[in-house]
């Protein structure tokens, strides 16, 4: 019998079924249903938010892509979730979540399974080593193991089941310099040394992400690429460098972000050349300077703020279809585009992530 946590032993999930069918059964149902379902019986709630569930759900392939956003209104920071309604037809809105404990200034993001990490960030102008972990499952926050030393602006990327954090310091000692990269390995629960080469250790790191086993790490004059496969480190083109504006997302092994012009372009990273995404113009703002974006399923999400109208102003999201063309162009096709939630004008997007539950 699965480990079900808490439920009573004595009564089945479903009569006359063992209770490991009756899991696979229920780990079918689309998360959505959840909080109904979990008023049938108390077995069923607690197998509902038991780790079993997501397990199984996981192992049958039937995990479901959600979108969470973290935005920053008055000074505060705020944690919110798309509902994915069952009905197309009801608009998308987002839904608040509990916030993180304390408020960290320039932290690095990561997602790990069900979870998403919060790394270092300052506190009171001082660089933290702190890391808090929200576990999607269960809609709750628990401090993480530290790191080995503090940062803020770091740059961080998840290869191969690891979190790889670089920069985010100054140099200025022993335990900086030989510690300026880390990484966590969750089966040890341990932050451990990467060593890196004097030459790529800048302070600030604008922006990242992770193409295959490599983590590209930008800062505010050229950028470093780390092979986690092979351990190698290098530096990014000058190409990449220049076209590289906010936060990217990669799909399908092409890295998308927006240009100086507010367009939306796509970096492919064998061919080092940039390519503009078409088939969007008319959906998207002329101007998507600022936007946030992420791989939603192998599809391309974006949030941007809207327009602004008076003391509020709209945060909006879409779902983008990419695909390469015959001709090795990019082209896209916007699935949805809604507005997700209204906020106090003044409130910025301060990153989104995909997880799967």
């Amino acid at each position: 019998m699965a480990d079900l946590g808490t439920a009573d032993p004595q009564s089945q999930l479903i009569p006359n079924l063992p209770d490991d069918v009756a899991l696979q059964c229920l780990a079918r149902v689309p998360r959505s249903h959840h909080r109904i379902l979990s008023l049938v019986s108390k077995s069923w709630r607690y197998t509902l938010s038991s780790t079993a569930l997501y397990a199984t759900r996981s192992i049958l392939r039937t995990t479901e892509t959600f979108l969470y956003l973290n935005l920053r209104i008055n000074s505060t920071f705020h944690w919110y979730t798309l509902f994915q309604n069952p009905n197309p037809q009801k608009p998308r809105k987002l839904f608040p979540l509990s916030s993180i404990p304390c408020k960290p200034i320039g932290s690095a993001y990561a997602v790990l399974g069900p979870k998403i990490y919060v790394i270092g960030g300052s506190i009171g102008e001082i660089p933290s080593n702190n890391v808090w972990v929200f576990d999607c499952r269960f809609n709750c926050w628990e401090m993480g193991p530290r790191m080995r030393i503090g940062r803020e602006f770091a740059a961080a990327g998840v290869v191969n089941g690891k979190i790889y954090v670089m920069g985010g310091c100054v140099v200025d000692n022993w335990a900086r310099s030989m510690n300026w990269a880390e990484f966590f390995d969750p089966l040890t629960g341990l932050w451990a040394a990467l060593p890196s080469p004097i030459e790529v250790r800048d302070k600030w790191m604008h922006a990242s992400a992770v193409v295959g086993d490599r983590v590209y790490a930008m800062a505010d004059r050229g950028g470093v690429v780390y092979n986690a496969g092979g351990g190698e480190w290098g530096s990014v083109t000058k190409r990449l460098d220049l076209g590289w504006r906010g936060r990217a997302a990669v799909v399908g092994g092409v890295l998308y972000c927006y240009d100086y012009l507010g367009k939306i372009r796509g970096y492919d990273v064998k061919e080092d050349v940039w390519k503009e995404l078409k088939g969007v113009e008319k959906g998207l703002p002329r101007f998507l300077c600022g936007a946030t974006m992420v791989n939603f399923d192998e599809r391309l999400c974006v949030a941007w703020e809207g327009k602004r109208n008076g003391k509020e102003v709209d945060i909006m999201c879409a779902e983008i279809e990419v695909w390469k063309d015959k001709d090795g162009g990019l082209s896209g096709n916007i699935l949805w585009s809604d507005v997700v939630l209204v906020v106090p004008n003044g409130a910025s997007i301060v990153h989104c992530f995909a997880v799967d539950l």
